[in-house]
C-alpha cells in the first residue's frame, strides 16, 4: 500500500523569504473557511489535459531561458528563512526559549482550506491506487495554486507509475523550483541528459551551480555537455567560471583552448596562456615543479614545452611575432633551468640556440650558446622570424628543421613553405613544396597548387602548366586548377585550350548552382516533455517568393532601355544648337527629352547606393565574394573569344550556345577582376551626363524654377557616378550659379561652406563665398546666418591650432579634413559621409589628398569673421578680430577701412567709455587707408566718399560736405551720371542733400536731385 506524507507547509515560499501566496485579505478570507471540508462536488467536471498543458507551457515560457522568470525567481525557496521560522514555531509551541526577531509572514504559501482538502483527496485517491482520479485532482490543485509542491510531486509519481517517464521528469523539474535542493537538480540533470533533453540538462546544471557555487563538478558537466552538442559559447562561459575558481589550471586551459580557437577568441586565449606562463614561471623559477595530481617532479610544474608551443602558435597567428620569439626563447631557457640567464635577451638574434659553431660570420659581445632546442620550438622560431621579415635568421632555423625526416615532420615543412611563399621567396618555397609533393604520403592538392604557383612566379610557365595538368587529372572537379591552367595556356598562346577550360568551369558552376537545395531540416516540433526547445537552431520556414526575373530577362530589358536612351540623347544633342538660337519650340522639345533622361537617371537604384563612395560598378555588378571567380571567368572567356576571332571565326558559332546567351554591351562596362569602375551609363559617358544635368538646371533657373533646378543638382551630387572631388566641385559651382540667379543666397552660402570644408586651408572658397553674396540687404542677411558664423569660427580655431600646435590635429579619413583631437569630425549640418563603417577615424598614414598645413596666420579668414561681426553691429568683437588681421597684414587697405568703420561705430554706442580715443583711432586707420590706396584717380572718389561718410556719422557736417562735393567733382570730370556708373556719386549726392536739408539750403537740394538723382 502506498502512503504519502503530506505537509501543507512544504515548499511554498519564494527565494526572497516572502510569501508568494495571495494578499493578506485573501489569507483572512481563507482562514474563515472551515477546515477539513470535503472534496467539492464540482470536481466531477474533469479538467481537460489541453488546459493543463497550456498551464505548464505558460509557466515554462515565462522562464524564457533565464533565472529571472517565474521558474527561476518566484518559485525558488529561501530554505534558511523557512527553517528559521520553523524553529521559532517550535519554541513558541513548547514555551522554551524566545522567538528570534519579529514574527513576519510565513515563508511558504498558505493553502486555503479548499486546496488542502483537494490535496488530501488526491493523496487518498493515490493510496486507493486510483491513478486517473489522483491526476485529475492534482491538476486542479496546480491550476488553483501552481506553487503547491506536493501536487507536482504526486503528479510526477503518477506519471512514473503510468510508464510516462518523460512526463514525470517534466513534473519533477517543475517541482524542483519549489525545493531548491542541489542534489535533486543534479539527479534531474543526469536524467534529462540520459533521455536526450540536452537543453533541459544544461538548465538543470545551471540551477545546480546557482544553488551550490562551490560545485565545480556541475560546471564541468555543463561544459562537457555543451561542447558535445555544439553549444560552444555555453561551454566557454562554464570553463571560464571554473578558471576563475582554479586560476591557471592547465586542464581547464587545455579544454578551453579549442573552444576559444573555434570562437575566434584568439586574443583571450593568448592572454590566458600568457597569464599561466607568467604564473608558473614565477612559482617554479628553476623550471622544475611538483605536479599536484601525480606529486612528481615535472618540467615547469606542468606548464611544459607543449604549452609554450601553444602560446607561440597563438602569437604567430595573431601576427605578434616579437612575442612569439620571446616566448620560445624565454620558455625553453626556463624549462632548461637557465631562467637567470637573462643576458640572452639583449641579443637581437637567436645565437643562444645555434646548432653549430661558425654559422655566424658577424662578431658580437656574446658568443653562441649552442643550447639544444626542440625541433618543434625551432620551427615556431623560424616561422616568427620569416614572417617578421628577419629572413636571414629565419632561414638558419628553417635549414635545421628541413634536415629532419619529411614524413615525420611534414606539417612543419608545409608551414615553413607557406611562410616563404607569403614572404615572396618563391624559389625556396617551391623546393619545399616539391619535396612534399614527391611522396604520396605528404602530397596534397594544396601542396601541388602552391608548387605550380611558385613555378609560375619564377617564370617556369610550362612546368607550372604541367603541374596543373597533373592536378586536374587527379581531381577533374577542381575549378581553381582549371582557371590557373587556362591562364598558363593563354600565356603560352594556346588560346583554344584555355577557352575550353574556361567554358568547362562556367558550365560546371551553372549546373552546381541549379542543383543547390536547402539541406537544413525543418523539424519544428519541439519535444513536449522537455522544458526547453531542444533544437538549438530551428530551421526557418521559407516564405513563398514572388516571381523574379532571370539574369537573361534582366539583360534583355536593359538592352531595350539602353537603345531607347541612346535615341533620346541623340535627339537632345541635335536640338541643342537650335535651342541656343532662340527657337521656343526647340527649347520646349529639348527640355522634354532631357527630362526623360534625367528622371530615368534619378530613378536608377544602382546609381544611388548607400555605399556611394565606392563608385558605380555597372547595372549588373558582381558581389565581392564572387568577383574573382565568375567575373574573371567571363572576362577571360570574352578575351579569349576576341583572340580567336582573328584566326578562327567559326569557333564563336560553336560556343555561342554555351557561353552566357543574351550578353549585351552593358556587360563590357562592368568592372574587371581588379574591380575598376565603369565610366559610362547606357552608352553615355558620365561627363556628358553631368553636362546635361547642368544645362538642364540652368534652363530651369532661367524659367524661374530655381528650387527644382537646385533639387536636381543636389540629388545628382549623391550619385555613385559623381563622387570625384572635381565633379563634386562642378556641381556645387552650378548650384551656386543657380542660387545667385534666383536670389537664393542662403543656398549659395551653404554650397560655399561645403567648398570650404572640402578645400581646407585654402582662401579661394572664401573668395567664392564673398563673390556669391555681392551686396544688398539679402546678401547681408545671408552672411549673418548663425551657421556660417559658427562654421567660420571653427575654421579659425582649426587654423590657429595648425599654426601653434599641429600635434592637436588629426587627419580624419571620413571627412578628409584635419580636425582637433576629440572634436566631431563633421558638423551636424554637413552632408553625410556614406558607407564607411569600417574606416578608422584617425589615421597617421600618408594621403595624397591631404592639404598642406599652414605655417603662418591667414589674415583673410580673420578679416572675414570680423566683417561679419561688423555687419551684425558687434563692433567690439569686430575690433578684436580685425586688429588680429591688421597684425598679420598691416598694409591691406580693406582691413584699415574696416577698422575705421568698427572704431567709429563703437564710439557711437552707449557702452563706449573712450569715445574720443575710438574716433581718433578710426580716423587714423582711415588716413592709412587713403595712403595705401594711393593717388590713383580711379579710386579717389571712393576714398573721398569714405571720409565724407565718416565725418557725416560723427556730426562734422562741414567736412563731410566738402568730401561729398569732391566725389561729385571727380564724377563730373569723368562725364557725369550719364556716362559712367554713378553708384558712388549718386550715394554721395543723396548724403549731401541730407546735409543741405538739415542746414535749410533748399535750392541746393533741388539742384542735386535734378543733376544726380533724377531718371
Amino acid at each position: 500500500m502506498r502512503t504519502i506524507q503530506n505537509d501543507p507547509r512544504n515548499g511554498e515560499s519564494s527565494d526572497d523569504g516572502t510569501s508568494n501566496a495571495s494578499s493578506e485579505e485573501d489569507e483572512e478570507e481563507g482562514s474563515n473557511e472551515e477546515e477539513g471540508e470535503d472534496i467539492p462536488a464540482n470536481l466531477t467536471k474533469d479538467m481537460e489535459d489541453g488546459d493543463f498543458d497550456r498551464l505548464v507551457r505558460g509557466i515554462r515560457e515565462s522562464e524564457n531561458g533565464s533565472s529571472s522568470g517565474m521558474l527561476g525567481k518566484a518559485w525558488n525557496i529561501n530554505v534558511e528563512a523557512q527553517e528559521a521560522e520553523f524553529r521559532d514555531d517550535l519554541r513558541e509551541a513548547s514555551g522554551v526559549g524566545k522567538r528570534k526577531g519579529k514574527r513576519g509572514k510565513r515563508g511558504g504559501v498558505v493553502l486555503s482550506p479548499e486546496v488542502r482538502a483537494l490535496v488530501g483527496g488526491g493523496n487518498q485517491a493515490y493510496v486507493d491506487n486510483d491513478i486517473e482520479k489522483t491526476m485529475k485532482i492534482m491538476q486542479e490543485v496546480i491550476r488553483v495554486e501552481p506553487r503547491a509542491e506536493s501536487a507536482w510531486r504526486v503528479l510526477a509519481q503518477c506519471h512514473e507509475d503510468s510508464g510516462n517517464s518523460e512526463r514525470a521528469l517534466l513534473m519533477r523539474v517543475m517541482a524542483a523550483h519549489l525545493s531548491n535542493d542541489p542534489d535533486e537538480w543534479d539527479a534531474l540533470a543526469e536524467r534529462s541528459r540520459s533521455l536526450g533533453f540536452h537543453q533541459q540538462a544544461l538548465y538543470c546544471y545551471r540551477k545546480l551551480y546557482n544553488l551550490d557555487p562551490s560545485n565545480t563538478t556541475a560546471l564541468w558537466d555543463r561544459a562537457a555537455l555543451a561542447k558535445e552538442i555544439g553549444e560552444l559559447r555555453t561551454a566557454y562561459h562554464s570553463l571560464l567560471a571554473i578558471l576563475r575558481k582554479l586560476p591557471h589550471d592547465l586542464t581547464v586551459l587545455e579544454e578551453l583552448r579549442p573552444i576559444l580557437i573555434e570562437l575566434s577568441e584568439l586574443d583571450l586565449c593568448a592572454k590566458l596562456f600568457q597569464g599561466a606562463f607568467d604564473h608558473y614561471f614565477q612559482t617554479f623559477p628553476t623550471g622544475i615543479g611538483i605536479n599536484p595530481d601525480t606529486q612528481t617532479e615535472v618540467p615547469g610544474g606542468g606548464f611544459g614545452l607543449m604549452e609554450v608551443l601553444v602560446l607561440a602558435d597563438l602569437y604567430n597567428t595573431l601576427a605578434h611575432y616579437d612575442k612569439a620569439v620571446e616566448t620560445i626563447r624565454k620558455g625553453c631557457r626556463w624549462l632548461q633551468g637557465r631562467a637567470k640567464q637573462v643576458f640572452w635577451d639583449n641579443c637581437e638574434d637567436d645565437r643562444e640556440y645555434d646548432a653549430a659553431e661558425g654559422i655566424r660570420t658577424g662578431e658580437g659581445d656574446i658568443q653562441p650558446g649552442m643550447y639544444a632546442l626542440d625541433v618543434n620550438a625551432r620551427h615556431r622560431l623560424a616561422i616568427a622570424r620569416l614572417k617578421s621579415g628577419d629572413i636571414t635568421e629565419g632561414k638558419m632555423h628553417a635549414k635545421i628543421v628541413l634536415a629532419e625526416d619529411v614524413k615525420e615532420y611534414a606539417p612543419l615543412f608545409g608551414e615553413i613553405a607557406d611562410a616563404y611563399f607569403d614572404g615572396g621567396l618563391y624559389a625556396e618555397a617551391g623546393q619545399i613544396y616539391e619535396i612534399l609533393g614527391a611522396d604520396s604520403e605528404t602530397s596534397s592538392i594544396h601542396t601541388l597548387m602552391q608548387a605550380a604557383a611558385c613555378r609560375h612566379m619564377v617564370g617556369d610557365i610550362k612546368e607550372a602548366a604541367e603541374v596543373y595538368e597533373h592536378i586536374i587529372a587527379a581531381d577533374v572537379t577542381n575549378k581553381d586548377a582549371k582557371m590557373k591552367l587556362a591562364e598558363m595556356y593563354e600565356s603560352l598562346g594556346e588560346v583554344r585550350k584555355a577557352l575550353d577550360l574556361v567554358l568547362q568551369v562556367i558550365d560546371s558552376r551553372k549546373r552546381s548552382r541549379g542543383g543547390k537545395q536547402d539541406a537544413e531540416g525543418q523539424d519544428t516540433d519541439p519535444a513536449r516533455s522537455s522544458l526547453f526547445e531542444e533544437k538549438a537552431r530551428a530551421g526557418k520556414i521559407k516564405q513563398p517568393r514572388q516571381h523574379k526575373m532571370s539574369a537573361a530577362e534582366l539583360r534583355k530589358a536593359e538592352a531595350s532601355v539602353e537603345k531607347e536612351v541612346t535615341q533620346w540623347y541623340h535627339r537632345v544633342t541635335e536640338l541643342w544648337p537650335v535651342m541656343l538660337a532662340g527657337q521656343e519650340d526647340a527649347m520646349r522639345e529639348w527640355i522634354l527629352e532631357a527630362e526623360k533622361l534625367i528622371e530615368m537617371f534619378r530613378h536608377t537604384r544602382p546609381l544611388f547606393l548607400s555605399t556611394r563612395h565606392q563608385g558605380f560598378r555597372g547595372m549588373f555588378p558582381r558581389s565581392a565574394k564572387r568577383k574573382t571567380t565568375e567575373a574573371s571567368e567571363e572576362s577571360m572567356a570574352v578575351r579569349l573569344q576576341l583572340e580567336l576571332r582573328r584566326c578562327l571565326p567559326s569557333v564563336l558559332a560553336i560556343v555561342a550556345g554555351r557561353f552566357l546567351p543574351g550578353r549585351d554591351s552593358t556587360t563590357q562596362t562592368q568592372p574587371n577582376a581588379k574591380g575598376r569602375f565603369v565610366d559610362s551609363f547606357r552608352t553615355i559617358s558620365f561627363d556628358n551626363w553631368l553636362r546635361l544635368f547642368i544645362q538642364y538646371a540652368f534652363l530651369m533657373t532661367q524659367r524661374d524654377e530655381v528650387d527644382y533646378a537646385v533639387e536636381v543638382l543636389r540629388h545628382v551630387s549623391w550619385s555613385n557616378a559623381f563622387q570625384d572631388p572635381k565633379e563634386q566641385d562642378t556641381i556645387r559651382f552650378a548650384i551656386i550659379a543657380c542660387a545667385i540667379n534666383g536670389n537664393r543666397l542662403p543656398i549659395a552660402v551653404e554650397q560655399a561652406r561645403k567648398l570650404i570644408n572640402t578645400h581646407q586651408f585654402n582662401n579661394e572658397p572664401f573668395r567664392i563665398l564673398l563673390a556669391s553674396l555681392g551686396h544688398g540687404m539679402h546678401a547681408t542677411d545671408a552672411i549673418l546666418a548663425s551657421t556660417l558664423s559658427k562654421h567660420l569660427l571653427r575654421e579659425l580655431k582649426t587654423i590657429d591650432s595648425a599654426i601653434k600646435n599641429k600635434d592637436t590635429l588629426k587627419w580624419n579619413n571620413v571627412t578628409k579634413r584635419y580636425a582637433p583631437t576629440g572634436a566631431k569630425a563633421e558638423e551636424e549640418d554637413e552632408e553625410e559621409t556614406g558607407g564607411t563603417a569600417a574606416v578608422s577615424q584617425h589615421d597617421d598614414g600618408k594621403d595624397a589628398s591631404r592639404p598642406n598645413m599652414p605655417t603662418k596666420h591667414n589674415p583673410m579668414c580673420v578679416a572675414l569673421y570680423g566683417q561679419i561681426c561688423l555687419a551684425a553691429k558687434s563692433y567690439q568683437s569686430a575690433l578684436f578680430y580685425l586688429l588680429h588681421a591688421y597684425e598679420y597684414c598691416p598694409h591691406d587697405p580693406m582691413i584699415c577701412l574696416c577698422l575705421a568703420v568698427a572704431s567709429i561705430g563703437r564710439a557711437m554706442q552707449r557702452q563706449a567709455d573712450n569715445r574720443h580715443h575710438l574716433i581718433t583711432q578710426g580716423l587714423a586707420f582711415l588716413t592709412k587707408y587713403r595712403r595705401l590706396r594711393g593717388d590713383d584717380a580711379q579710386c579717389m572718389d571712393e576714398v573721398e566718399y569714405n571720409f565724407g561718410r565718416a565725418f557725416h556719422q560723427i556730426g562734422l557736417l562741414t567736412h563731410a560736405a566738402r568730401h561729398y562735393e569732391r566725389v561729385l567733382e571727380i564724377a563730373e570730370k569723368h562725364g557725369g551720371p550719364d556716362v559712367v556708373d554713378s553708384g558712388i556719386s549718386s550715394t554721395a549726392a543723396y548724403n549731401l542733400s541730407l546735409i543741405y536739408t538739415t542746414t535749410g539750403s533748399v535750392s541746393q537740394v533741388e539742384a542735386l536731385y535734378r543733376r544726380w538723382l533724377s531718371l
